[in-house]
C-alpha cells in the first residue's frame, strides 16, 4: 500500500528570502535552489540537498503539496522530482488532479461552507471595515473562499489580532498570523479533509505530514507521524501531539529535515 506524505510548503518545504534563516557564517551557507519565480524575480527557494531529497521522496510515497495557496499562486512554483498527481490548494478548497481541479471536490466543499459558517462577504466587510490603513497593505480574496489581509507585521496591534480571531471564532471562522499575512478561514475548510479524500483514492494506509502554521494543525493531527519545524506559529505556541515530533531546525534547514524524516518514516513503512 502507498505511503502519502501531504505537506505544507511556504515555511515548511520552501522559503523566501525572509525566512530562510541562514545564521551561520556565510562560507557555511548551503547551496540554495530557486523554486518559484514571480514577476520575473525569485521568490522562495529549498536547499539543493532538499531538492534531491524530494526528488527522492517523489520516487518513494504519494507526495501531495497541501498549501493555503491559491491554485495560480500554487502553479508558479517549480518543485524538484516528479510532478505530483495530486495538490491540494486554497487550504483543502481545491484538489488538483493532474493539474486540474477536482470540480465534484470543490462542490462539496462550497455547499459544507454554505452550511456551517458565516458568509464570506461578512467577514471581508469586518476587514475592511476594522483593519487600518496605517498597516494594511493589501485586502485579498482567494478562490472566493477565504480572505487575507497582507500587513506592515512591526506596525499590526496584537490587541487586533486577538479581537479579531474572537470575532471570527463566533462565525465558524478561524484567523492565523503568517508572516505579513492575516488570514481569515473559514473552520470547515480543512486541509485534513481533502488529504482524507486523496488518501481514499489512493488507498494509502499510512499518512505523514508537516506543517508550520495554526492552519497546519488538523493536517498534522489526521497524520498518522507528522513534524513541525522550529519556527512558525506552532513553534511559538509550543503546539504539540503525540504524533508529532518539534524539530529544531529553523529556516531553510528545517526543509531539509523534514524531508529527510519524510524519507526515513517511508523507507521503515516499504517493506510492509
Amino acid at each position: 500500500m502507498p505511503v502519502l506524505v501531504a505537506s505544507d510548503l511556504d515555511r515548511t518545504l520552501i522559503y523566501s528570502a525572509a525566512a530562510l534563516a541562514l545564521t551561520m557564517p556565510d562560507a557555511r551557507a548551503p547551496r540554495l535552489l530557486c523554486v518559484e519565480v514571480h514577476e520575473s524575480r525569485p521568490l522562495s527557494y529549498m536547499t539543493e540537498t532538499a531538492a534531491q531529497l524530494l526528488t527522492d521522496l517523489g520516487d518513494a510515497a504519494v507526495f501531495v503539496p497541501t498549501t493555503t495557496r491559491t491554485r495560480k499562486q500554487y502553479q508558479r512554483i517549480n518543485l524538484p522530482g516528479p510532478a505530483p498527481k495530486y495538490a491540494i490548494c486554497a487550504n483543502g478548497g481545491h484538489i488538483l488532479v493532474d493539474g486540474v481541479a477536482d470540480q465534484d471536490w470543490s462542490a462539496r466543499v462550497a455547499a459544507r461552507l454554505a452550511e456551517q459558517c458565516a458568509p464570506l462577504a461578512e467577514v471581508q466587510d469586518h476587514l475592511m471595515a476594522s483593519a487600518s490603513p496605517a498597516w494594511v497593505r493589501k485586502h485579498r480574496i482567494a478562490e472566493d473562499l477565504f480572505a487575507y489581509l497582507v500587513v506592515e507585521r512591526e506596525l499590526l496591534p496584537e490587541e487586533w489580532v486577538k479581537e479579531l480571531a474572537v470575532w471570527a471564532e463566533n462565525r465558524g471562522w478561524t484567523v492565523s498570523l503568517q508572516g505579513r499575512k492575516i488570514y481569515a478561514v473559514p473552520k470547515p475548510l480543512t486541509k485534513s479533509a481533502a488529504v482524507r479524500e486523496v488518501a481514499r483514492r489512493t488507498g494509502a494506509d499510512l499518512t505523514l505530514a508537516a506543517g508550520d502554521s495554526l492552519l497546519d494543525a488538523d493536517l498534522l493531527l489526521a497524520a498518522d507521524q507528522g513534524w513541525r519545524p522550529g519556527h512558525g506559529e506552532l513553534a511559538d505556541a509550543d503546539w504539540t501531539a503525540p504524533a508529532i515530533s518539534a524539530l529544531p531546525e529553523r529556516g531553510v534547514l528545517a526543509g531539509e529535515r523534514i524531508l529527510r524524516e519524510f524519507l526515513k518514516a517511508t523507507r521503515t513503512e516499504a517493506p510492509r
